[in-house]
Parts: structure tokens; C-alpha cells; sequence
């Protein structure tokens, strides 16, 4: 009898594991995939703007990571990816706006004078001071990655380099992310032998490389609803949007999911379920069901978020920095503009100018601003108006780029970003020990192993591989595409 398989959850995690249980599982397996809101995609969003596909989700996927561009070469879009322009990334901190300083970790300099630019006289000398303090000793431990900084290497690390940086992964406070699963290589360093941050940021820098430089990111040229598109077709599932699963019970052959509205639920009975959900979501399915995982699921924090797209005229001349183009600008916490007024985004990407395609289809530049830290939602609370109104205000503080522009959209990520907080990696391996000990059951998402799309896409491709275990000890029958 075919194995019938739930995939709880539509983002790119839940289409990759009902992918790859298509592959393993065979034709004959009934695989459903039930999203409760509209549309398919979770965070990642491909949107028209000025007449193009553009993404308002996550930009970019890490190109050192092998997993979205094997899935793209499986699925036939591997001709699609694309690479940045050669563009500067920049930083306002401190008053002013900088070039990103090369020779950092995550924003952790390897040397003082690598950061001089955008510290302070008195954050560079808190730099150079860290060779005076007795050698780190984590001895295993995990810690806050702003506690350690701010204690090693002072504030000013912190707030202009740091949480820049780690804000556009984790729209997160850097006082409360952890440094094993944020800035692991730093951790590495330090677990092995490097007494001073400094020397950790050295040793964890990758060796230079001989040859043609190697892209560390890529995209997609029509978006990333290009790779969601082949992963639907590949997966071959019965979809049902809209519809919340509001309770998983076993049964004696398998499982019971209630679908659907609390006066009139529906039920689906499956051999297997993948929960490819945000935290708060796993952990009201799982309560009752593995109540360690439940628990530790709701140590798990989330931030919320706002992307805003900018089409502006054509010819409109984006900033350069030092003779060269900039792909964009990161915004330190705290930073105001000539007036005073704060700003309220927190980063933007010149799109045009870091992606050779990202046109309109007049001609226009395009533009993204992002707006949301963890722990501030006052400004997410504007309405889109006032919002898309701030947003422009600040780009125009930084550029001096005041036209309006002729197309524009507001995308909201409520709850959009998990926190990795200290032991975020222990609480994880405690979560994937107690699921792992159910059979018939497997958990995915950017809550797990990392935020990024090939982390989501592996937690995926893990949790198939899982389940396939499970229904068919014999090992996965791998079918053709």
C-alpha cells in the first residue's frame, strides 16, 4: 500500500521535504502539503515590482553552501542563478557612512586598524586594549556574542559593526543572540586556542585563494519563485492552503491531523508527518505529543520585520563609495539624521547596482529598504503609508535622493525571524533528539540549523530522508525527476 506523507507548512523547507519525499518515496505515495495562509513560499516572496520579479523575503542565498544550487541543478534552474555585481558594501555609524571594513568576522575586527574608519578614536583603542586582558576562556560554554564583544573589545564593536551585520540575518539584539550558532567560526577559533578576539577574528578568516574569486552569494534571475515553482511541480502533492492544523494525535496506523476552522474541522489521517512550521506553531503541535521538544520550541524567540521595494526613474544614480558603485548601506542602532529624527530602517540594498539584472522593465533602479530590530515594534506598528514615507526619508537622508519613486510595495514578516539565543545549538539537539525517538515524525524550518535558505533547505532535505527511513527500511527508491 503507498505510503501517505502530511508536510505541515509551505515555505521552502516544507516544498523541499515534499520534494524530496516524492524522489525517495516514489510516484505512488500520496504526499499532501497543507499551508494555513494563502500562498506558498513562507519567507521567501517574489513580487512584480515596476513590471519585474523582485524579492521582498530573503535576497540572497549563500553560494558556499552546496544546498540551493544542487536543488537548482535537479530542478533544471541552475541556468538561472545569478551572482553580484562587484558593488561596495557600506555602513552609517558613528554620523557617517563608511565602507564596510574588510578583515572582520561578522564585524569582529582581526585588527585595529582594519576598523579605525568607522570607530571612534576611542573604539579603536578599546580594540588594541584587548591585548592587555588575561586569554578567553569558554571552556564549552556558549555566551552572548554583545556580552563577550562589549567586555573584550568594547561597545562600539558592537553597535556599529556587529549588530549591523547580524541585524540583516537575524533582525536580532545582539546582546541576546549567541555566539555559537551566530558567529560559529569566531567560537571555532576560540574552542581552539585563540586567547583574544582579535586572534580568533585571524584565525577563523578564510586563507586567501589563488584563481578567479569564487561568489560567496547568489540569487535567482525571476526570483526566488523560480525554485518554489520546480519544487511544487517536482513534489507532485495535493495542496491545501488556508487551512491551520490546529491539533496531531496518533492513531493506531499513523497519524490524525485537524485541519481547518474550529467550528468545523476536518481530519487527515497520513503514515508520517513533517512539521516544516515556525517555533510557537511545532510547539502547539508537539505539547502533548513530545513534550521536551515542545518545551525547549518555546524558549525560541521571534522578530518581526518590514521590506520595502523602490522603483525609482530611470537613470536615477545610485550611491558609490570611494569611486565605486555601493550595493548598500547598513544602519547602526541609534544612528539620526542631520535633524535628529532617528532612522527608521535599518539597512538598504541598492539593488540595481549589486544585481545586473535587477531592473524595471522601463528601466527603473530598484531599491529595498528593511525596517524591524528584535525587541523595537513601535515602527512596525505604522501603518504602510507612513512606513513607505519614513523608509524614503531615510534613503534620502543617506543619498541625497529625494524624487518620488514611480512604484513602490510594503511587505510585513510578522514573527518572520528566530532568535538564536545562548545554547540555542544545545537546545536544538535536544528538540531533534526527542522528535527523532517518534517514528513517523521529522521537524524542519529556519528555527533549527540556521535562517538562511540552504540551512532551511538541508533541514528539509533531513527531515525527508527521516521519514523515508521510517516507511521504508529498505532504504528510499529514488524515482526520477
Amino acid at each position: 500500500m503507498a505510503a501517505r506523507v502530511a508536510v505541515v507548512g509551505g515555505g521552502v523547507s516544507g516544498l523541499t521535504a515534499a520534494h524530496r519525499l516524492r524522489r525517495e518515496l516514489g510516484a505512488d505515495a500520496e504526499i499532501v502539503l497543507v499551508e494555513q495562509t494563502s500562498r506558498l513560499g513562507g519567507k521567501l516572496r517574489t513580487v512584480e515590482l515596476a513590471g519585474r520579479p523582485f524579492d521582498l523575503g530573503a535576497e540572497a542565498f549563500l553560494a558556499r553552501r552546496p544546498e540551493v544550487l544542487g536543488l537548482a541543478e535537479e530542478l533544471g534552474v541552475r541556468g538561472e542563478v545569478v551572482h553580484p555585481a562587484g558593488a561596495t558594501a557600506t555602513i552609517r555609524a558613528g554620523g557617517r557612512t563608511q565602507r564596510l571594513p574588510a578583515g572582520t568576522v561578522m564585524g569582529v575586527p582581526a585588527e585595529a586598524d582594519s576598523v579605525a574608519a568607522v570607530l571612534s578614536e576611542a573604539g579603536t583603542a578599546a580594540v588594541r586594549a584587548e591585548a592587555e586582558l588575561p586569554p578567553v576562556e569558554l571552556a564549552g560554554a556558549d555566551v552572548s556574542v554583545g556580552g563577550l564583544l562589549r567586555e573584550r573589545v568594547g561597545d562600539e564593536v558592537v553597535d556599529r559593526l556587529v549588530e549591523p551585520l547580524l541585524g540583516g540575518v537575524y533582525a536580532g539584539d545582539a546582546n541576546r543572540l549567541g555566539l555559537r550558532a551566530t558567529i560559529p567560526a569566531l567560537a571555532k577559533a576560540l574552542d581552539d586556542g585563540a586567547g583574544w578576539i582579535t586572534a580568533a577574528a585571524r584565525a577563523a578568516l578564510p586563507e586567501p585563494k589563488t584563481g578567479p574569486p569564487q561568489p560567496v552569494f547568489g540569487a535567482f534571475r525571476g526570483g526566488y519563485r523560480q525554485l518554489l515553482d520546480r519544487l511544487l511541480i517536482a513534489a507532485n502533492a495535493e495542496v491545501r492552503l488556508g487551512l491551520p492544523v490546529r491539533a496531531l494525535a496518533r492513531t493506531s496506523e499513523g497519524w490524525r491531523l485537524e485541519i481547518g476552522s474550529a467550528p468545523a474541522p476536518d481530519h487527515l489521517d497520513v503514515d508520517a508527518v513533517v512539521l516544516a512550521v515556525p517555533a510557537p506553531a511545532a510547539r502547539k503541535l508537539l505539547q502533548g505529543l513530545v513534550p521536551p521538544a515542545a518545551a525547549k520550541l518555546a524558549e525560541v524567540e521571534l522578530a518581526s520585520m518590514v521590506v520595502v521595494g523602490l522603483a525609482l526613474r530611470p537613470g536615477t544614480d545610485l550611491p558609490e563609495h570611494g569611486g565605486a558603485p555601493a550595493s548598500g548601506t547598513l544602519i547602526a542602532r541609534g544612528e539620526r539624521h542631520s535633524d535628529g529624527t532617528p532612522f527608521t530602517a535599518k539597512a538598504f540594498t541598492y539593488s540595481s547596482a549589486k544585481w545586473a539584472h535587477q531592473r524595471g522593465c522601463g528601466g527603473e533602479v530598484l531599491v529595498r529598504g528593511s525596517v524591524g530590530r528584535f525587541g523595537e515594534t513601535e515602527d512596525l506598528r505604522l501603518d504602510d503609508e507612513e512606513l513607505l514615507r519614513r523608509v524614503r526619508a531615510d534613503f534620502a537622508e543617506l543619498t541625497g535622493i529625494t524624487a518620488e519613486p514611480v512604484d513602490s510595495t510594503v511587505v510585513r514578516w510578522g514573527g518572520g525571524l528566530p532568535q538564536y539565543g545562548v545554547g540555542h545549538l544545545d537546545l536544538v539537539a535536544d528538540v531533534e533528539r526527542a522528535v527523532a525517538g517518534v517514528p513517523g515524525l521529522a521537524i524542519a524550518g529556519a528555527a533549527l540549523q540556521g535562517v538562511g535558505v540552504p540551512a532551511c533547505v538541508a533541514t528539509g532535505e533531513a527531515a525527508a530522508t527521516s521519514i523515508t527511513r521510517d516507511l521504508l527500511p529498505t532504504g528510499p527508491r529514488e524515482v526520477g525527476p
